[in-house]
């Protein structure tokens, strides 16, 4: 059975930017439809604790969009698009009113202000926040906000192919994960918003099934390009068991509240790597120390080290910490008000993605855009925490207004039976293979491979390595059989997933050695010192064509304002 179907603009995901693009189009009056693999309600922005920035200067009436800018470039190891942050920073205020539009309850002070919270390596407090599940919220009011502007949304519905011809997108091609029906969708423009790459790792906090590179396959095969592929934030604190949630956030307010890391050795180990800033030091340089003592052999025997709170009063504990305190008596029936938590760090979120402009996140693809973690420019060599939501609204918002401009300027439509037929030959190619080859093994090695060799430290012999191994895991995939169930379709995806992930592992490696130098997220045990000739961006466009693109200058009135910042005293997200 196939489903045709025709819009407008086709939103591809359904998280936060997915949400805030399809509004902005449903309040143009622009026929939009969104299609997600995962439900609604259940994407991956609904993980999101800590805040969402804007200067609004509620608390500290000193802070300005331009310190905004110049903290989230001094912390990108100036490796951001500086014209990408501008337009984020500059909008940030706008979508948080947009959020209070819709109806989200931030925290707010007596007088009635928002409240706002330092997160690291923020110069001013400007993350505004719902609790600790602020993404939580977030999604809930998008969604609300969609549905009363009846936004057609197609949960479980996996897209295998963008339909492109003479380099102009046209639609999508996909199946139902349930029934296994075809979808063909014609659109004038396609929103790529489908998430990061993360899951290609052992360790992950993103869930099962989700993050696995969709956007990277996607884009990559419609013609347009990878920026940053290597550039990965790895969280510091994610837990190490169960095996099936290995990976999960133990959230940086612990930390924050003043949770202290030990080694085996009972050593408070982040005098050694920052002792002026210790547990609050940023992000990447936390996760590093925790992987050098794990290295050094004093770590835990599982691998980890130790996150302790138990020293904090458990009022305390319960009050600002209750959703680490639960899921940890979910997962492991372990009590953190008397028990140290086993933790090592985790891949957390992708800072590279499909390359997009500045001024309305489009690719090079005509009528394609991409937004949220599936896009690249914003973040360069490390996150500044609370951007990512922010970048959501932002750019949700003008790749919506964009997507709507661009469709109405067309003057015709393409189409073409040639291409349709081909996206059809895939599935049914995949489908009919009889290989001796399970998709789950080989998810499994991919995820290894990348832990050893593109780890929290790299090198070119481990680097190399990685790209022998993935070649052998690639050619495995050829033989891979599946098959479908009455339970549903899963397993089809899943081998998608993969071929989605080989390409972003692919991409990942060979941006990773081309890097010879160490910066941010990016540590190369053979080339310890930042190199300036690599103050760039790396764009991939498919196996063995990686490109160096330089970084347009930074304004001056951002420039004069950037400086290492402290983050003593204040919350790492």
């Amino acid at each position: 059975m196939e489903h045709r179907i025709a819009t407008t603009v086709l939103v591809i995901g359904a998280g936060g930017s997915a949400l805030r693009a399809a509004i902005e189009l449903a309040e143009r009056g622009v026929d939009v439809l969104a299609v997600c693999k995962r439900r609604r309600y259940d994407a991956h922005t609904s993980l999101a604790a800590g805040g969402i920035n804007a200067s609004l200067a509620t608390m500290d009436h000193a802070d300005t969009w331009q310190q905004h800018a110049a903290d989230t470039l001094q912390e990108s190891y100036r490796l951001a698009d500086p014209r990408i942050v501008q337009i984020v920073t500059e909008g940030a205020a706008r979508g948080i009113a947009d959020l209070e539009r819709y109806g989200m309850p931030f925290a707010r002070e007596a007088d009635g202000r928002i409240s706002l919270r330092f997160f690291g390596a923020h110069t001013y407090r400007r993350t505004a926040f719902a609790g600790d599940y602020t993404g939580l919220e977030i999604q809930r009011v998008l969604l609300n906000r969609a549905t009363q502007l009846q936004v057609p949304i197609l949960d479980t519905v996996y897209v295998t192919r963008l339909l492109v011809r003479d380099h102009v997108t046209f639609g999508a091609y996909g199946f139902d994960l349930e029934d296994g029906s075809r979808y063909l969708i014609h659109a004038d423009a396609v929103i790529l918003a489908s998430g990061g790459h993360t899951r290609i790792w052992r360790r992950t906090s993103s869930r099962r099934d989700e993050n696995t590179g969709d956007a990277f396959r996607l884009a990559v095969d419609a013609g347009a390009r990878i920026r940053d592929a290597e550039l990965v934030q790895f969280h510091p604190t994610g837990l190490l068991e169960p095996e099936d949630a290995a990976g999960t956030l133990v959230s940086e307010a612990a930390r924050g509240e003043g949770g202290i890391l030990r080694n085996a050795l009972g050593e408070r180990f982040m005098s050694r790597y920052d002792p002026e800033r210790m547990e609050l030091s940023t992000r990447d340089r936390v996760a590093l120390a925790c992987y050098t003592e794990i290295q050094a052999g004093r770590g835990t025997p599982d691998g980890g080290v130790w996150l302790d709170v138990s020293h904090l009063p458990r009022e305390t504990i319960m009050r600002r910490l209750p959703r680490v305190y639960q899921t940890l008596l979910e997962l492991q029936m372990l009590d953190i008000t008397t028990t140290p938590i086993e933790v090592a760090p985790t891949a957390h979120y992708s800072m590279g993605g499909v390359w997009v402009r500045p001024e309305d996140s489009g690719t090079d693809v005509g009528g394609l855009y991409a937004v949220g973690e599936a896009a690249s420019g914003l973040h360069g060599a490390n996150r500044l925490g609370g951007n990512s939501l922010i970048e959501l609204l932002v750019y949700g918002r003008i790749v919506g207004e964009a997507a709507a401009a661009y469709a109405a300027s067309l003057k015709t439509q393409q189409r073409s039976a040639a291409v349709l037929a081909e996206a059809v030959g895939e599935v049914d190619g995949v489908l009919a293979r009889e290989g001796r080859e399970n998709v789950r093994p080989l998810q499994r090695a991919l995820r290894n491979l990348m832990t050893e060799h593109a780890g929290v430290v790299r090198s070119e012999a481990g680097l190399r390595a990685g790209l022998a191994g993935l070649a052998d895991i690639e050619a495995a995939t050829l033989h891979v059989g599946v098959h479908p169930d009455l339970g549903g379709f899963q397993d089809l995806a899943h081998a998608f997933d993969l071929r989605s992930s080989l390409v972003a592992a692919r991409a990942t490696l060979e941006a990773a050695l081309e890097r010879r130098e160490t910066r941010g997220c990016h540590n190369r045990s053979d080339y310890p010192n930042a190199a300036e000739s690599l103050r760039v961006n790396l764009v991939w466009s498919g196996a063995g064509r990686l490109a160096r693109e330089p970084i347009p200058p930074i304004p001056d009135q951002i420039a004069a304002l950037m400086h290492e910042v402290s983050s003593t005293g204040k919350l790492v997200e």
